[in-house]
């Protein structure tokens, strides 16, 4: 058949919100390819999770008891095999996670299916899918196609795809798998203590800075800046890599895209594919700049050719 089929994620009996983006990016392939949406859900009670799955873009919803509360790679592995087999699907989405790891690969050797991890972007080209991620540590990217694959399974980078408002009505559907024992029992769930001082992929407001700052000691001065303004300091892989900010206040491909941001003030940043990437969702971006040239002006709705100084003195005295 041909159809796009994404494999739900759920975890504590939560949905997991990477789901939602792997369906928009679903959706998003949907409007090229004409192909359906059928979302796969491996659960104890897959039912629990019809309403949360019922969104625009979904068509179908497949629901698989599994013997096991909890996610195990191997039933993973096994069921989606034997729904892929029964079904023909063309393209299978996930999110680029650590639970798809511990199948994806296994189940594409498997049963021969094209394969690429950590997609950036997905689109039809001639009837063909055709995916783009990175390359070189983050300096490039590339597209890759599938010559010859009937079945193409995809991991999706997370906070990439916007989700997608609005509801549906699929049609709810069964498969009966069968399961071999599992190799590994789950015990409990530890959570990592977080070595990050902001998670900057929620920040509703974001002032970033990048190699327009200067120097080290000048970062203070946005510091002071994005607290009067209440705003969250970020910054481009530069100011990042030199350990001017933490690695997680960098907003980029290899840094966090910004999903829930509203106004994205942009000063000193020239505006790298890569950086803007992290940012292409916002609905308000603003952008200082003493390069009218600056490619991050493509993509501001409102620029400012200006040295970012001034404008942050400016900024200053409104706020005090």
């Amino acid at each position: 058949m041909n159809e796009i089929l994404v494999v739900a994620e759920h975890r504590h009996g939560e949905l997991v919100s990477s789901t939602l983006e792997v369906i928009a990016a679903a959706a998003d392939l949907k409007r090229m390819s004409n192909m359906p949406v059928a979302v796969a859900v491996l659960a104890r009670v897959p039912s629990t999770f019809t309403d949360q799955l019922s969104v625009a873009g979904v068509d179908e919803i497949v629901n698989i008891e599994t013997p096991l509360l909890e996610f195990q790679n191997d039933h993973y592995e096994e069921a989606l095999g034997q729904l892929i087999a029964e079904r023909g699907s063309t393209v299978v989405l996930s999110a680029h996670t650590a639970d798809t790891w511990s199948y994806a690969p296994c189940l594409a050797a498997r049963y021969g299916y094209g394969f690429a991890t950590d997609v950036l972007a997905l689109r039809h080209d001639a009837g063909e899918l055709v995916v783009t991620r990175a390359a070189y540590n983050e300096k490039m990217q590339m597209e890759l196609d599938f010559p010859g694959k009937e079945t193409i399974l995809i991991t999706v980078r997370t906070n990439v795809f916007k989700v997608q408002e609005g509801v549906s009505s699929p049609v709810i559907s069964g498969f009966v798998a069968s399961f071999a024992p599992a190799r590994t029992d789950h015990y409990r769930f530890i959570e990592p203590e977080s070595t990050e001082d902001v998670d900057i992929a929620q920040a509703e407001f974001i002032l970033s800075v990048g190699r327009g700052v200067g120097e080290e000691d000048n970062i203070e001065i946005f510091r002071e800046l994005s607290d009067l303004m209440e705003f969250t300091l970020g910054c481009s892989r530069p100011i990042a890599d030199s350990g001017w900010l933490p690695k997680s206040r960098q907003v980029g491909q290899s840094g966090k895209t910004v999903s829930d941001c509203q106004v994205y003030l942009a000063m000193g940043i020239s505006g790298s594919v890569q950086h803007m990437a992290g940012m292409k969702h916002v609905p308000n971006i603003i952008a200082v700049n003493t390069d009218p040239e600056a490619s991050v002006f493509s993509i501001a709705h409102y620029g400012v050719v200006a040295d970012m100084f001034d404008i942050a003195e400016e900024l200053r005295s409104q706020y005090e």
